[in-house]
C-alpha cells in the first residue's frame, strides 16, 4: 500500500496565491503583531514587575531599623506538640521608640531565653514592631519570580487576544468560503451541502 506524502507550505499567507483572501493577509499580520507584542510586552512587564518588587523591598528597608529590646518574662520552651518552623517562641519584650517612649509587645525570641536578656527587634518609623526586611538574596529571588510571572501573564494575555482575533477571522473566512460555494452551486444548479 502506498502512503501519501504531505507537503507543508510555510509562509503561504505572505506569498502570492490564487486562493488567498484578504482575511488571510489580515490574519498573518495579526499573528506577527501578536508574537512581537507578546515578546516585547512580556519582557517589559517582567522588568516593570521586578523593579516594583525591588523598590518595595528598598522602601521596607528604609522604613524599618533594628533596635535592642529587653525580654520582660522568661521565654517558654519549644512545644513538642506544635514545633515552630524557625525554632523561636513568642515572648514579651520592651524597647524604646524613636520618640523616647517605652513600648511593650510580643516578639519571636529563642526558646528558654531569660528575662532581662537583650534581643534584637525591628521597628518602623512610628516605633511599632514590624517584620525584618527581606535580605538582598530574597529580594532578588522575589524580583525574579515576580518578573517571570508578570512577563508570562502579559505575554499570555497578548497571545490570547491574538488567538481570539484569529478565531474571529477564521469564522469570517469560513463564512466567505460558504458564500462562494453557495454561489458556485447556484450557478451550476448543484447542491454540495
Amino acid at each position: 500500500m502506498k502512503t501519501s506524502r504531505r507537503t507543508t507550505v510555510r509562509w503561504w499567507r505572505w506569498r502570492r496565491n490564487a486562493l488567498k483572501r484578504r482575511v488571510d493577509v489580515v490574519e498573518a499580520w495579526v499573528v506577527l503583531a501578536g508574537w512581537v507584542c507578546a515578546l516585547l510586552g512580556g519582557v517589559l512587564g517582567g522588568l516593570v514587575a521586578a523593579d516594583a518588587v525591588e523598590r518595595a523591598a528598598e522602601r521596607q528597608r528604609a522604613q524599618s531599623r533594628p533596635v535592642p529590646a529587653v525580654l520582660v518574662r522568661d521565654a517558654p520552651g519549644l512545644s513538642p506538640a506544635r514545633p515552630a518552623s524557625d525554632h523561636r517562641v513568642w515572648g514579651t519584650v520592651r524597647w524604646t521608640a524613636p520618640d523616647g517612649s517605652s513600648r511593650q509587645d510580643r516578639a519571636r525570641v529563642l526558646p528558654r531565653t531569660r528575662a532581662g536578656s537583650t534581643v534584637p527587634v525591628w521597628v518602623g518609623r512610628d516605633g511599632d514592631l514590624t517584620t525584618a526586611p527581606v535580605s538582598a538574596s530574597e529580594t532578588r529571588l522575589h524580583a525574579a519570580l515576580g518578573g517571570t510571572l508578570a512577563g508570562g501573564f502579559a505575554a499570555a494575555t497578548v497571545l490570547g487576544t491574538a488567538g481570539l482575533a484569529r478565531l474571529l477571522l477564521d469564522r469570517r473566512r469560513m463564512a466567505q468560503w460558504d458564500a462562494d460555494w453557495e454561489r458556485l452551486d447556484a450557478r451550476r444548479g448543484w447542491r454540495t451541502g
